[in-house]
C-alpha cells in the first residue's frame, strides 16, 4: 500500500514529540507525497495524552482518516486502548516494556527498546525524554522506506542553523532507530512510501500564519488583541511580520501599533475605534472572546465603523474543549449583538483562502463600513497544511466611500447616514480632514441621516432598513461558493470551511461504494449568494455538513430560504472535537438515504 496510509503517534503533552512528528510530515512532503497532519493535544501544560496523526495520500486526500494504519504507542496510559481500537492488519511500533504484542494476534507488532537506544546517543539524562522521540522517526523511516536524505533535510530545517548541536544530537537518535530496525525488526506490514511529484511548488504553513500574512498585505496598521487558544498565533505571527516589514528604514520607528488589551472587549473596542479613525485594524479571538465582544460589535454595525475579526473556532459552550476543533460560532457571529443585526462572514478552507479572505475582508469592511468575520477553526488554524503558494495582491486597496476635503469643497457638505447611491452605504470622512463640513457625530444611539440624535420612529426605521439594504447588496461583493453541479443527481452535499475535505472524499466513497452520485457546493461567505438557491433548485435533498451539534449553518439558511427550499435540507452533524473524517459523513448520508 504505497503512499496511502495514516500514522497515529500517541505520546504525552510536553514530551517534545512535536518536533519528531513535524520532521516525519515534512519528510513525506519533500518526497512529493500529499500529506496532512493533525495535532490532538490537551489543554493543560504537560503530562496528559496527546495524539498526532499524519496522513499520506497519493490521491491527494487531506482530511483526517478515521482508520489508523500505523500506531506509534509511546504513552503507557493509553497504549492498550489505542491498540484495541485498531482494525486488523494495522502496524504498531511500541515501547518494548509495554508488551503490547500480547494483546492481539491480528496486528503487525514492532517492539523498540527506546530507553536502551537513547542512552548512548544522549549522555545528558535530562534531555533523553525529548530526544527519544526521534528514534521512532528512524524506525518508521526504515519500515516505510522513506528517503533518509530528505529526513535529514527536514530535521535540519526544523532546528535551523543556530541549533546545529541539537540537530546533530537528534540525528543521532534517528540513526539509532534506523540501525535497530535494520538489525532487529522484520517488516510484515504492507505500508510503504515512495517518491512522487505532487508537492512541487507547494509550501507547508498553518492557517493562522496564512491569515496573518493576509492581514499584512491588506495594509493593517492597528492590531489590538487578547490571547486565547487557538487564535493567539494569528497575532503572534502578524506581529513578527509587522516587525520585519513595517519598520521605517530611516527612523527605525514602527509604523504599526500592536497592543495587548486587558480583555477581548477592550481589544475590539480599540479595533473599531481605529477603523473609525481611518486605520486598517483587526483582532483575533475564539468563541469566548466573541461573546465578550458582542456589545462593541453591535456598535460597529450601527455606527458603521469597519473592523476585521478573525475567529478561530473551538469547542464550547463556556470554556468547553479549548484545544478541540468545531464550527460552533456560525449563528452567533451572523447575528452578534442585541437588536436586529447581520454581519458578513468568510469561510476559508485552506491556508491560501485564509490568506486571500483575510486580505479581502479589509476591503469589504471599509466598502460597507462594518465589522467582518473571518471564520477559521482550530484544525485549520493550528495545524500544518500543504498549500499552494500565495499570489501577490494585484488589486489596489479599496477604502470605500471616503470624502476628502476636495470632495467636500465640491459638494458643500454631506449627511453621514444618508443613502445617496441607493446601495445602503453612506459617505464618511476621516478624523483630521481639514474642512468645516467634515465633522459629524458617530452614534450608537438612534440617529437621523445627518447623524443627529433622534428617537423618531421614521428615523429609526429608515436607518435600520438602510442597514438591511446594505447587507443585501453585500451579496454581490463577497466570494461566491465553489460549485460542482450534477443535474442528474437527486442528492447534493453542501459544506464550508474544513468540512470540505471530508465532503470531497465522501462524495467519492458514496459513488464508488453505493453508486450514489452527488452535486457539491462549498460556501465561502455569508451573506449567501444566488448560487445557493440555484444549487437547491437542482437537487431533491441537500445534506448540509456542520461541525456543531445544532446544525448552525442549516439553521442560518432557514432564516433566508423559502419553505419549499427549506424542505430539501438535511443535516449531517459532527461535534466530537476531532477534525471531521469522510467515513462519518458517508455513513450518515447512507443512513438517511436508507441505502
Amino acid at each position: 500500500m504505497f503512499n496511502d496510509f495514516s500514522i497515529q503517534i500517541a505520546t504525552v503533552n510536553g514530551s517534545g514529540s512535536q518536533t519528531a512528528n513535524t520532521v516525519l510530515m515534512r519528510t513525506l512532503f519533500q518526497m512529493g507525497i500529499p500529506v496532512s497532519a493533525k495535532n490532538l493535544f490537551p489543554s493543560n501544560i504537560a503530562g496528559l495524552p496527546t495524539w498526532f496523526t499524519i496522513r499520506a495520500s497519493k490521491h491527494g486526500y487531506l482530511g483526517r482518516k478515521k482508520e489508523v494504519d500505523i500506531l506509534v504507542a509511546m504513552n503507557p496510559e493509553t497504549a492498550r486502548e489505542d491498540v484495541a481500537q485498531l482494525a486488523a492488519g494495522a502496524a504498531v511500533v511500541y515501547d518494548e516494556p509495554l508488551k503490547l504484542n500480547e494483546l492481539r494476534n491480528d496486528l503487525h507488532f514492532y517492539p523498540v527498546p527506546f530507553d536502551k537506544l537513547v542512552a548512548p546517543v544522549c549522555p545528558e539524562a535530562r534531555l533523553r525524554k525529548l530526544v527519544r522521540n526521534m528514534i521512532y522517526d528512524g524506525v518508521l523511516a526504515h519500515l516505510l522506506g522513506m528517503d533518509f536524505d530528505e529526513l535529514r533535510k527536514a530535521l535540519d530545517k526544523q532546528f535551523g542553523a543556530r541549533k546545529a548541536k541539537a540537530a546533530a544530537l537528534n540525528w543521532g537518535a534517528v540513526l539509532a532507530g534506523r540501525d535497530f530496525a535494520q538489525q532487529s525488526l522484520v517488516k510484515t506490514d504492507p505500508f510503504a512510501a515512495e517518491r512522487m511529484r505532487q508537492t512541487a511548488g507547494k509550501i507547508i504553513i498553518e492557517g493562522n500564519a496564512a491569515a496573518a500574512l493576509g492581514c499584512l498585505f491588506a495594509g493593517v496598521t492597528v492590531v489590538p488583541w487578547y490571547p486565547i487558544t487557538p487564535s493567539s498565533s494569528v497575532i503572534e505571527a502578524l506581529i513578527a511580520y509587522l516587525k520585519r516589514y513595517r519598520i521605517d528604514k530611516e527612523t527605525g520607528q514602527a509604523t504599526f501599533a500592536a497592543v495587548q488589551a486587558e480583555d477581548e472587549l477592550a481589544a475590539i473596542g480599540m479595533a473599531i475605534g481605529a477603523g473609525w479613525a481611518g486605520a486598517r485594524a483587526c483582532t483575533a479571538t475564539s468563541g469566548p472572546g466573541i461573546s465578550l465582544m458582542s456589545e462593541f460589535v453591535g456598535l460597529g454595525y450601527f455606527a458603521e465603523a469597519p473592523a476585521v475579526i478573525i475567529d478561530v473556532q473551538r469547542v464550547g459552550p463556556s470554556t468547553g474543549l479549548p484545544t478541540r476543533t468545531a464550527q460552533g460560532d456560525i449563528l452567533k457571529n451572523a447575528l452578534l449583538s442585541h437588536g436586529d443585526t447581520r454581519h458578513p462572514m468568510y469561510f476559508p478552507s485552506c491556508p491560501e483562502e485564509c490568506y486571500s479572505m483575510a486580505l479581502e475582508s479589509f476591503d469589504l469592511a471599509e466598502r460597507f463600513q462594518c465589522p467582518v468575520f473571518v471564520m477559521l477553526d482550530l484544525d485549520l488554524g493550528m495545524n500544518n497544511w500543504v498549500s499552494d503558494s500565495f499570489p501577490y495582491p494585484e488589486k489596489p486597496i479599496d477604502r470605500g466611500k471616503v470624502l476628502s476635503a476636495e470632495d467636500l469643497d465640491r459638494l458643500g457638505g454631506f449627511a453621514r447616514y444618508k443613502d445617496v447611491d441607493g446601495d445602503g452605504v453612506g459617505y464618511r470622512t476621516l478624523p483630521g480632514t481639514h474642512h468645516p463640513a467634515a465633522g459629524y457625530f458617530t452614534r450608537g444611539t438612534g440617529h437621523n441621516e445627518k447623524a443627529q440624535y433622534s428617537e423618531r420612529e421614521d428615523d429609526y426605521i429608515r436607518n435600520v432598513d438602510r442597514l438591511a439594504l446594505k447587507f443585501e447588496n453585500m451579496r454581490a461583493h463577497v466570494t461566491p461558493p465553489e460549485v460542482i453541479p450534477n443535474p442528474k443527481a437527486s442528492v447534493g452535499i453542501l459544506c464550508y470551511g474544513t468540512s470540505r475535505y471530508a465532503a470531497e472524499e465522501s462524495r467519492e466513497q458514496l459513488d464508488r461504494e453505493y453508486g450514489l452520485e452527488t452535486g457539491y457546493l462549498r460556501l465561502k461567505a455569508y451573506p449567501f449568494t444566488r448560487e445557493l438557491k440555484e444549487f437547491l433548485g437542482l437537487h431533491s435533498r441537500v445534506y448540509v455538513i456542520d461541525q456543531n451539534r445544532d446544525a448552525q449553518m442549516a439553521a442560518l439558511m432557514r432564516l433566508e430560504l423559502e419553505p419549499e427550499e427549506i424542505a430539501k435540507l438535511r443535516s449531517v452533524r459532527y461535534y466530537g472535537g476531532l477534525p471531521l473524517d469522510a467515513r462519518t459523513v458517508t455513513d450518515e448520508i447512507v443512513r438517511q438515504e436508507g441505502l
